[in-house]
């Protein structure tokens, strides 16, 4: 799985809104792409930053910053680093320092300790008590690398972005935002936002800033 994906196919949108033939394919595709970078960007709340549902090929490294943190049963006391999304913890090698110190940590813990049971990837790591040497409280002190993002796409996003995708399809047959009979009344305006539905959908995956959860 790449890093940021499609999180649903050609077939599966067609299937969802009842498009038998294949003439709008290429519409089709754009309206997916779109969902899905769409819920990426909801899912972050800082400015410019996006939480994606794929992850990366191979190990790549990326810089962080260590704190010490008082609370929590398997983090209290110790030092702390938030990071990206880490899928994969195997083969995950920790460096702490300044730039081009080669001082390995030992004892790392991926928190939440339980993520993998739930199919979520570890959003920091703890520095166990015995560690040495311990991070130094200075940006972008510790070196991580990792295989970052999520294990799997949630069953949950694919959804939100079959139902995203299909309001951008119905949006091309409502050149002035509204669709629906407002005879019938039917009629519904197609914010820019996401979906009200979609938006409930992707709540549990809203990355929660300066939280750390044992």
């Amino acid at each position: 799985m790449p890093w940021a994906p499609a999180y649903a196919t050609v077939d599966e949108l067609r299937e969802f809104v009842r498009i038998d033939d294949a003439a709008d394919d290429t519409v089709i595709e754009g309206a997916i792409e779109a969902a899905s970078r769409s819920i990426d960007y909801a899912c972050d709340p800082r400015p410019d930053h996006f939480r994606q549902f794929g992850k990366t090929d191979t190990v790549q490294p990326r810089n962080f910053t260590a704190t010490v943190r008082g609370y929590g049963p398997a983090v209290r006391g110790q030092w702390v680093a938030e990071t990206d999304d880490i899928a994969d913890v195997t083969g995950m090698t920790v460096v702490v320092g300044p730039p081009g110190a080669s001082d390995v940590a030992t004892g790392v813990l991926g928190l939440p300790r339980n993520a993998p049971d739930y199919g979520r990837p570890f959003t920091s790591i703890a520095f166990a008590l015995s560690s040495l040497p311990n991070p130094m409280p200075i940006a972008d002190a510790v070196l991580v690398g990792a295989i970052w993002g999520w294990p799997a796409v949630p069953g949950t996003i694919h959804t939100a972005c079959l139902m995203q995708a299909s309001r951008l399809l119905s949006r091309r047959d409502a050149p002035f935002g509204v669709a629906g009979s407002p005879e019938m009344g039917s009629e519904i305006r197609l914010l820019a936002k996401l979906d009200p539905d979609v938006e409930i959908l992707v709540q549990p995956y809203v990355l929660k800033i300066g939280t750390v959860l044992a």
